[in-house]
């Protein structure tokens, strides 16, 4: 009895060591993978994408007490019940929705579109608006930049609701081509996200009229994340999604140089692996030649993931998960001038509050995190570059105003980290 005993002890001591250093490996395991760096052609798989002495695990980051960037705001539409430009419509009920805010600045002035629509979002008979501005904080009253789709303006009987016999516009960005300046913008059923009709289309702004003027089909069953933007190796690149893209995953369109309706078509594969993808961005890293696209995770990973291109986006790596949080909401960035990348996103893994600016020096890993603005629901950003300054374009108040942040590229040399306690 006391052999077997000693026996069972020993098996038990055994099993507890084995179990120990199989521990031990994991976590060096993760460890090693943090630590090591990402390259877009020997280490794609890295996860390594936030870094720095000022904090722990970063989904315990003290989002709301990020060091403070300075910024200028202006509010552009109101869609809010109650508010001095939005009086009662029995159709908007309680006011309307404005979301999918882009920016660029063409012809001396800055220029701002976004989705404009009744009761909640994307729903039958959504138009999309714009104003410009000569300084990006005094704003022209918002005007129709689409028409009511055919059949399904505030006269139908589908007018906001949720239904295969009503369709949307959804604003889709600028795009400045051979000097040209075009807006894009989605077409649907509203139904849900997204009806087998859709298609992506082209505006075009008459200088001479001063409107704007439909252009044509850009791409048959596609809806982009953001505008097209030039590889270096003189091809315009954008992300697509098709109605179906839940199952057949996100892809990228490569062309519009011949014609702005000219694409080819190539899959990100291992999308829909782990995550369902949403939203994606791009962007060329320092070496001129190699691309790092970022997806959210709609399945509430609450980080964001990522994906390299050695050859212009015809082939992705798989995307893996990074450790950069974000709370499943659209996010944008740019590189600098200066030669720094900059995101604009929701990083608190819960809720799109607050609105934050990360800064890294290669595109791949960031090392500060700065807060622009919360203490409500903000999200959707597009972010520009101007003279010395960026501006955030932003949907505040839940969805229901169109908002900017207009910042100094010099204050952000002066965003310091926190000493972590």
């Amino acid at each position: 009895m006391n052999t077997i005993t000693k026996s069972s002890a020993l098996g038990l001591l055994f099993t507890a060591l084995l179990f120990s250093q199989l521990i031990s490996c994991t976590q060096n395991k993760e460890q090693t993978s943090i630590e090591d760096y990402p390259d877009p052609a020997i280490n794609p798989d890295c996860n390594l994408m936030l870094t720095g002495d000022w904090f722990g695990h970063p989904h315990d980051i003290d989002f709301d007490n990020l060091p403070k960037i300075p910024s200028q705001h202006a509010v552009v539409s109101d869609v809010t019940y109650g508010n001095e430009h939005n009086s009662f419509d029995e159709a908007k009920g309680s006011g309307g929705v404005n979301q999918h805010s882009y920016l660029t600045f063409y012809d001396n002035k800055y220029w701002l579109m976004w989705s404009d629509g009744p009761g909640v979002e994307d729903r039958v008979g959504q138009v999309v608006k714009y104003a410009t501005s000569p300084d990006g904080l005094n704003w022209t009253e918002p005007d129709f930049l689409t028409h009511y789709p055919e059949g399904s303006g505030p006269e139908s009987t589908h007018y906001n609701t949720r239904t295969e016999k009503g369709m949307r516009w959804i604003s889709r960005g600028f795009w400045i081509r051979d000097g040209e300046l075009l807006a894009l913008a989605s077409l649907d059923e509203a139904a849900g996200f997204f009806g087998p009709s859709l298609e992506l289309r082209a505006f075009n702004w008459n200088k001479t009229s001063n409107s704007w003027e439909e252009k044509g089909l850009v791409y048959k069953n596609a809806i982009n994340n953001f505008p097209p933007k030039l590889l270096p190796s003189g091809d315009w690149l954008m992300s697509r999604r098709a109605y179906d893209y839940k199952e057949s995953g996100i892809e990228f369109l490569l062309g519009g140089t011949k014609n702005f309706d000219q694409w080819e078509s190539y899959p990100v594969m291992g999308s829909t692996a782990d995550m369902d993808p949403e939203e994606p961005y791009w962007w060329v890293l320092p070496d001129g030649k190699n691309l790092m696209a970022l997806f959210r995770d709609n399945r509430k990973s609450g980080y964001l993931y990522r994906a390299f291109s050695i050859d212009n986006g015809r082939t992705w790596s798989n995307p893996v998960r990074t450790n950069f949080p974000d709370a499943r909401s659209k996010f944008n960035g740019l590189r600098l001038s200066d030669g720094r990348y900059v995101l604009v996103s929701n990083p608190h893994p819960k809720r799109r509050d607050p609105l934050a600016l990360s800064i890294s020096e290669d595109g791949m890993v960031f090392t500060k995190m700065g807060y622009l603005t919360g203490g409500r629901h903000i999200d959707y950003p597009h972010v520009i570059e101007h003279k010395g300054h960026l501006l955030v374009a932003f949907a505040g108040s839940a969805k229901q105003k169109i908002e900017v942040l207009k910042i100094k590229i010099s204050d952000l040399d002066k965003l310091e980290m926190p000493t972590l306690k």
